[in-house]
């Protein structure tokens, strides 16, 4: 007899843009008794991509992992179901946000995903966006990140090295760091 539990599925969603689309995605995981636990959407080009972990009983991630295939070849959509568990997160006491504009070139975005992992941060969302040239205007890439560490960060220790990397890049930077203050255990209370 299948366990109580929560169990989790996280599906990608692949197709061209239309309206309902989404709608039709999230009616279907409705009715198959499951509950959105976190999602993402983004429109690349003239396509969607639509990212969701979902949770519900044996029976309900069950019945969606066997009535999407059909659901999504109805609606012209490349579909990838993984089953996940809950993760326990360990505390983060830091975060780091950073917002970037310079000339479009590669390895880019590569510059700045090696700085937080050279201070063993977790990016937990990387939006990068290019704006095609104009006119004598070269092509522009603007870059947003959001980390997390799982150690107090002194923000006086990687906001010069990402100041340092914009100024070898030739672009424009914001950087904000935040530490949040750890609760202790139970002190006997």
């Amino acid at each position: 007899m299948p366990s109580q539990q929560e169990h989790y599925l996280v599906i990608t969603a692949l197709g061209t843009d239309r309206p309902g689309i989404v709608n039709a995605i999230t009616r279907h995981v409705s009715s198959c008794g499951c509950n959105i636990e976190d999602s993402r959407l983004a429109m690349l080009g003239k396509e969607f991509t639509f990212i969701m972990l979902l949770s519900g009983s044996w029976n309900a991630i069950t019945l969606i992992e066997s009535t999407l295939p059909l659901k999504a070849a109805e609606m012209a959509l490349l579909i990838v179901m993984k089953r996940t568990e809950s993760q326990f997160r360990p505390p983060m006491p830091a975060t780091v946000w950073v917002k970037v504009e310079v000339t479009d070139s590669p390895h880019i975005i590569e510059r700045f995903t090696n700085l937080f992992d050279s201070y063993q941060m977790n990016i937990a969302e990387l939006v990068s966006k290019t704006q095609p040239a104009e006119g004598n205007a070269l092509p522009r890439l603007y870059i947003q990140i959001t980390a997390h560490s799982p150690a107090v960060l002194a923000g006086s220790i990687i906001e010069p090295a990402f100041h340092q990397l914009c100024t070898e890049l030739h672009a424009q930077g914001n950087i904000s760091v935040v530490n949040y203050p750890q609760h202790e255990e139970n002190d006997g209370e």
